[in-house]
C-alpha cells in the first residue's frame, strides 16, 4: 500500500513532502520518544507521533521511514515543515488519536514494524 493511499483513506493533511506519497509503507511505528522510534522502527514504516518540532525529521530520514503524521489535530511548528519539505520527508497531520489512527492503519492491512 502506498502513502497516497493511505493518506487518501483516513484523511491526512499533507503539510510537506507531496511528492514522497508514491512511496510504499513497510509498516507502522506509533512513539513520541524519539530514542525508541531511533530503536525500534524499520525503514518504510509510517511514524505516528504527536511531536511537533524538527527533530522529528531528522529521525525520520536516518531511518529511512516513509513518513510521518502528527496526531490530535497538533500542527507542526513552520520550522519543521520547511526541514521536512528540505529533506524531502512526508510530514502529515490526523485529527485522530494515536489508538484511534493506529487501529485504523491496522485495519487497512499495515503491520506492526518488523523492527520492533
Amino acid at each position: 500500500m502506498t502513502l497516497q493511499e493511505i493518506a487518501d483513506q483516513l484523511g491526512f493533511q499533507v503539510r510537506a513532502g507531496a511528492g514522497q506519497l508514491s512511496g510504499p509503507v513497510g509498516g507502522g511505528y506509533a512513539s513520541d520518544l524519539l530514542s525508541d522510534v531511533m530503536a525500534h522502527a524499520g525503514p518504510g514504516d509510517l511514524w505516528i507521533t504527536l511531536q511537533t518540532h524538527q527533530n522529528v525529521v531528522a529521525v525520520a530520514v536516518v531511518k529511512e521511514l516513509a513518513g510521518i503524521v502528527v496526531v490530535n489535530g497538533r500542527e507542526p511548528d513552520e520550522d519543521t515543515i520547511a526541514k521536512a519539505e528540505e529533506e524531502g520527508v512526508a510530514l502529515m497531520t490526523s485529527g485522530l488519536s494515536t489508538f484511534e489512527l493506529s487501529g485504523r492503519l491496522y485495519r487497512l492491512g499495515l503491520s506492526p514494524s518488523k523492527e520492533s
